[in-house]
């Protein structure tokens, strides 16, 4: 009786399967598959399903998704002769899969040696201060020197940016000098401004009580509001400033010789006026003598028409 193999036949079905497994691909959306066919670069294909020839043709696939690249710190001496340690990050991502494979025998690490390198050059043709105020500049030029040196191998390198510049403690110390000087400087422009504008306003508002008379009349009796409000022993004589200066006007002559160590009469009444005038405590001090208050006695009498001794005399009544 004859009997039928198996075996051939389950051989045969496990070499076809084995064989369209080999030609058969499946490349994601963000990956390219650049076939080589007898050691001939052919095309890149995908993403999807295609076909390639078992053992002639090979595959090598290449992400196109954007990467990430860390710089490590490079330590570079800048223009103006500051050492500083930078490192940075690096965008790229690559856009012909063919002469990222071809062109260069490992993308990722000829781009972050590029980056290196070109960081400390460009830290060495650039001041401090433009490393710290200028950072967005200095991003651009890293930008665009390392992407027209990668440019050939098929990688596009959209954006390097700095992240940390460190300087020596004492540049650290010599710049903190320099700010705190530069706030001080920039609060006594401000203080001398307040003052001049003060001066100003108080040119301007002696100005204005100089015409009207009433103002400082006004200013007096303020004054004696404010003294009459607190405790304190000064003894105020609230007098009408006219009476004093018509004092001034006739006392000129005897004032021009007081007595020995007593205040001149004008210089005496006219400290009180214009203390009166500024919002001052008004009092006797010491120095005037007891002529003083004879006369202001005796203007009082010629301002009210009264007669000597009158209010002795009703008093005595």
């Amino acid at each position: 009786m004859f009997e039928f193999n198996f075996i051939p036949i389950l051989i045969l079905a496990l070499l076809i399967f084995s064989l369209l497994r080999a030609a058969i691909k499946i490349i994601p959306e963000y990956e390219r598959a650049v076939i080589f066919r007898l050691g001939r670069v052919q095309e890149a294909k995908g993403p999807g399903l295609f076909f390639i020839i078992p053992f002639i043709d090979q595959i090598q696939r290449v992400d196109l998704r954007v990467v990430t690249l860390d710089v490590p710190t490079q330590e570079a001496i800048t223009l103006d002769n500051v050492t500083v340690r930078v490192n940075a990050v690096c965008y790229f991502r690559v856009m012909d899969p063919t002469a990222a494979v071809v062109q260069v025998t490992n993308y990722l690490l000829a781009t972050q040696q590029i980056a290196q390198t070109t960081l400390r050059s460009v830290m060495g043709q650039s001041e401090l201060d433009e490393l710290l105020s200028k950072r967005d500049k200095i991003n651009r030029q890293l930008q665009q020197i390392i992407d027209e040196q990668t440019e050939p191998w098929g990688v596009k390198v959209s954006i390097v940016e700095v992240k940390d510049v460190e300087l020596p403690q004492s540049m650290q110390r010599a710049m903190a000098r320099q700010a705190e000087a530069e706030r001080e400087k920039r609060a006594k422009i401000i203080s001398a401004e307040g003052e001049y504008q003060a001066s100003q306003q108080l040119a301007a508002a002696a100005s204005i009580m100089a015409e009207a008379k009433g103002t400082l009349q006004l200013r007096y009796l303020q004054t004696l509001n404010a003294i009459a409000a607190e405790n304190n022993s000064t003894i105020v004589f609230p007098l009408p400033i006219e009476l004093f200066q018509g004092i001034i006007d006739t006392m000129g002559s005897r004032s021009s010789s007081p007595a020995p160590g007593s205040a001149p009469l004008s210089e005496a009444l006219s400290g009180m006026i214009s203390a009166a005038a500024s919002g001052e405590p008004l009092a006797f001090a010491s120095g005037v003598t007891a002529d003083v208050a004879v006369e202001v006695d005796d203007q009082l009498e010629e301002e009210t028409g009264a007669e000597p001794g009158a209010e002795d005399g009703e008093d005595e009544a």
